[in-house]
């Protein structure tokens, strides 16, 4: 099969109808009809004999054989549209639609109040935050890039370790004027912990305290167990119980007092914050350019 203009205007259609979800919005951003949009792609199926798309009154979606095409052929499309970029010259290299997968703890703690000062640094950039708790399939909800927690359940993507934070045991002082403070690790056992859930097991986080190469596990016990990180923030602050959260975010609130770190001398339990990009090798220049921005919100310099 010869390679030609109307094979790359056609992935650039398809990759416009799986980034936006339908083809309303694909025609829209391309400055397309919707008729045109629906016969580039019927172009392109029968260029290449296959159905990409599975469609509904309601959704689009690759089929296997589209999904497997789209992951083959994006990074290209992706080196095509930074080349393009970078002739065009660099102040407009990044700009357009950007989607992004982050934590919702880490959006709404530590990057919300930020969002407004990237768009400011590039104009021509479109900014579509989707908070869940987990980052499922990035191809097929349309993600540019994921921002989560956590050690890494899926290899079907290209992942970039970020930073990794300190894992605190913390208490409010109302809590603790009332239970009085563990001295020691263990005695958490003793006390109402407020227990996080795995999202991917479902069952609670097992608390664990590291300190240099000794592992000492506990078991917590609590009758208040949460799956929201900002949750378990607020009820720790109010005086709920003990809590292991991330110490990303929650140093402010052991500097001003209205939590108590309880175990300064375990400090060594870290939990890992990764970049996601949905099979990409070279991920072009919209998607650096917002993780130098969290890399920058969060003080450690561009990436």
């Amino acid at each position: 099969m010869s390679f030609d203009t109307r094979l790359v205007n056609g992935v650039g259609v398809l990759a416009s109808v799986v980034e936006t979800g339908n083809f309303v919005r694909a025609a829209e951003a391309l400055g397309l009809t919707q008729p045109a949009v629906s016969r580039a792609i019927a172009r392109l199926e029968t260029r290449l004999g296959v159905r990409l798309l599975d469609r509904t009154t309601r959704s689009v979606s690759l089929t296997d054989e589209g999904r497997q095409f789209y992951e083959r052929v994006m990074p290209l499309l992706a080196d095509m549209e930074e080349a393009a970029s970078l002739v065009a010259g660099a102040s407009h290299a990044v700009r357009g639609r950007l989607r992004v997968n982050i934590d919702p703890y880490f959006s709404r703690l530590l990057l919300a109040q930020h969002y407004h000062a990237f768009l400011g640094t590039y104009p021509e950039m479109e900014l579509d935050v989707v908070t869940r708790g987990q980052a499922d399939d990035l191809v097929a909800d349309g993600i540019d890039v994921a921002v989560r927690f956590g050690e890494l359940s899926v290899s079907s993507v290209v992942a970039r370790k970020l930073l990794e934070t300190r894992i605190v045991t913390v208490a409010s002082p109302a809590y603790l004027a009332k239970a009085g403070r563990p001295k020691h690790p263990r005695e958490t056992e003793e006390h109402e912990c407020i227990l996080y859930r795995d999202p991917v097991t479902g069952r609670p986080f097992e608390w664990e305290f590291h300190r240099g190469k000794e592992v000492l596990p506990v078991n917590a016990k609590g009758r208040l167990l949460l799956s929201d990180a900002g949750t378990l923030l607020t009820a720790c602050v109010s005086g709920a119980g003990i809590a292991q959260i991330l110490g990303l975010g929650t140093q402010s609130f052991i500097d001003d007092g209205r939590l108590v770190d309880l175990f300064p001398d375990w400090p060594d339990e870290v939990y890992p914050l990764y970049a996601l990009y949905p099979s990409r090798h070279h991920p072009p220049a919209k998607v650096r350019a917002f993780l130098d921005f969290v890399l920058a919100a969060l003080g450690h310099g561009p990436a």
